[in-house]
């Protein structure tokens, strides 16, 4: 491993990770690991390591978590996927894959290496990457049962679980992104950016967070026809029932969903990206242990909520955590 220091400055460092020939392009392509170093020194032996892995139109530059839970002595790392945020090479199209089972091999590699260091690991995934993190862990259980044993469990932060849409919608929209998503999968989608939710946590709108607008635009970045097919694919996947990560697993949702309006005060409690009852729905078919825990007044990334909300949802993942050895031997 090669570590230099992060964009993030001091403290934090990353390593760029190899993936070889990538499936959707054919060209090489690169993931890259990120350690909280400084904060790292406070970890506590035994503890499991926490690999955060962000969503769509996201990358990490969360330090505030980072350094809540090395505070808590868990060792904190973050996953960018390929084509996301530090990961993402000139010409390459931001986050677009045909298949989200392209992206295990670097949640792999993340295990190994963070779990070679620190014996097991718990990721921690966002949004789109919380959809990714079961199936891969479902994965690896079936297929490389040594590596699975690494994943000591999983915390899902507003997971997209299903679509965000009415039922009626949904069901005449599957089948039709389904047959011609394979078609056409470089078809750009209608701009819909990302509504209320990156007015309502930028500093230079309504919110207090300070993020590169380059790798994490205001509105989100293009999304084509292809990827809402793997979107879609790894959902029914989901909604299966034959899904088991294999792990303990989290979820934190918001209490509340503010979908389709423009930025109002409401949209800073509330999840304006997702639909939270979906969430609740589909969260327990992921493993044999879940636990959904309902954040009131909490934002699609639970952990860029206001202040209240935020130290709810830091108390909430730390007594998790806490537990997790017990769930793991039950």
């Amino acid at each position: 491993m090669h570590w230099e220091q992060d964009i993030l400055g001091p403290g934090y460092h990353a390593a760029v990770l190899d993936m070889g020939e990538d499936p959707d392009t054919g060209k090489d392509v690169r993931a890259v690991l990120v350690r909280a170093t400084e904060a790292n020194t406070q970890a506590k032996p035994g503890k499991p390591a926490l690999i955060w892995v962000h969503g769509m139109s996201d990358y990490f530059f969360h330090t505030h978590v980072a350094e809540y839970f090395a505070e808590q002595g868990y060792p904190f790392y973050a996953l960018d996927l390929r084509r996301c945020g530090r990961a993402r090479q000139k010409g390459e199209r931001w986050h677009y894959t045909r298949d989200m089972a392209n992206y295990f091999p670097e949640l792999t590699e993340a295990l190994n290496i963070v779990a070679g260091e620190h014996g097991s690991a718990v990721v921690m995934a966002h949004s789109t990457g919380g959809l990714i993190a079961p199936l891969w862990a479902d994965e690896l259980r079936r297929t490389q049962p040594e590596e699975h044993a690494k994943l000591a469990g999983m915390i899902l932060n507003s997971p997209w679980l299903d679509l965000q849409f009415s039922r009626a919608l949904v069901a005449v929209a599957r089948p039709v992104i389904n047959v011609v998503g394979k078609l056409l999968p470089d078809l750009p989608l209608p701009d819909g950016g990302l509504g209320a939710y990156g007015v309502s946590i930028h500093e230079s709108e309504h919110g207090e967070w300070k993020f590169d607008t380059t790798m994490k635009p205001i509105e989100g970045h293009r999304k084509y026809l292809g990827w809402i097919r793997a979107v879609v694919k790894a959902q029914q996947e989901i909604h299966s029932g034959d899904v088991d990560a294999g792990v303990p697993t989290l979820t934190l949702v918001s209490a509340h969903s503010y979908l389709g309006e423009e930025y109002s005060p409401a949209a800073d409690t509330a999840d304006t990206v997702l639909d939270v009852d979906q969430i609740r729905r589909w969260s327990p078919e992921l493993a044999d242990d879940v636990e959904v825990r309902t954040i009131d007044g909490a934002r699609h990334d639970v952990f860029l909520s206001e202040a209240f909300a935020r130290e709810v949802a830091f108390k909430a993942t730390t007594e998790w955590l806490a537990e997790l050895p017990a769930r793991k031997e039950a």
